[in-house]
């Protein structure tokens, strides 16, 4: 067996879990319905045998291996000169602040003005794992939210850093500001995530749906409103949004899981932002750490606040 493939020694965690939704969770940048595809043309190992059946239990101490699609080169996918504000960078990895409306990959409406786009013109090569759509992309924000992302430069990188996600050895702080004021000053949500079962765009709590879990602490609290920090455990779609919502203190602006409240102030986007990201550099293991400033348009609504 080729060494160089990502691999994953099962962890009590995942004792009895299926081999399916441990490689959704070691790759959220693809469909469940294509990782059983990697089953089907033999692509994952268990213990060095193939494994066929997706819902095949693993126990703890359990090695499961596999081989994730290598990059192929699509017409729709153009490198572009777009600006990009790259925070770090050296031959296997690079940190990049991200814009408010910038999607970060290419999708089906979106195949232009991309933050892949950018980096294809920028990089002379990214990690295939990723596949087609997504080379080099390890973690993913909205649209609408801005702030930092890494993005792996070899495959060897990305396998090292989803490894980093996996086990929360990656930290990524957030600031967000929540509708009304809360009773305490800090708390975790813990609720598990799935897609809705009615509106199948949105993402909602679900009994059974995959485990999430989100820190937060009042970062300032002003009338009616609430300037947090948040860390995340977990990286499901939607997690800062879904689990805010279900508290009942949803992101100002959210146009898809918050409130019909009227704002005194001009709000068009969820008011998140990813302010500072942690974690090992995936050759040398030296601790890396950046962070940045909100946005104009945050930075604007926490002075008005402000003033209130």
């Amino acid at each position: 067996m080729d060494e160089v493939l990502p691999f994953l020694i099962i962890s009590e965690a995942y004792h009895h879990a299926r081999v399916d939704q441990v490689l959704c969770e070691q790759h959220p940048e693809h469909s469940r319905s294509l990782i059983r595809k990697w089953l089907d043309q033999g692509q994952v190992w268990l213990n060095d045998e193939t494994v066929t059946k997706a819902g095949q239990k693993l126990k703890a101490g359990d090695v499961l291996r596999w081989q994730p699609p290598a990059i192929q080169k699509s017409d729709k996918i153009m490198p572009e000169a777009i600006p990009l504000d790259i925070r770090f960078e050296d031959e296997h990895v690079l940190v990049v602040n991200k814009p408010v409306g910038m999607v970060v990959h290419p999708a089906p409406g979106h195949y232009q003005g991309t933050l892949v786009n950018g980096l294809l013109y920028h990089c002379s090569f990214l990690s295939g794992i990723g596949g087609v759509e997504r080379p080099g992309i390890v973690h993913r924000l909205d649209r609408e939210t801005s702030g930092l992302l890494a993005v792996a430069k070899t495959d060897q990188a990305h396998q090292n850093l989803s490894a980093q996600l996996q086990s929360r050895t990656m930290k990524r702080h957030y600031d967000a500001i929540a509708e009304q004021n809360f009773s305490q000053s800090e708390g975790t949500i813990e609720a598990p995530i799935a897609r809705h079962p009615v509106k199948r765009q949105q993402m909602a709590i679900v009994e059974g749906g995959r485990f999430a879990r989100t820190h937060w602490h009042v970062k300032h609290a002003f009338h009616g409103y609430t300037w947090l920090g948040l860390e995340l455990d977990t990286g499901r779609t939607h997690q800062i949004r879904v689990h805010l919502k279900s508290i009942h203190h949803p992101l100002v602006g959210d146009a898809v899981y918050g409130s019909k409240r009227k704002h005194p102030f001009k709000v068009d986007r969820p008011m998140l932002h990813a302010s500072r990201l942690q974690f090992l550099h995936p050759l040398t293991q030296e601790p890396l750490s950046f962070e940045v400033p909100v946005p104009a348009d945050f930075q604007r609504i926490l002075d008005l606040l402000a003033q209130k």
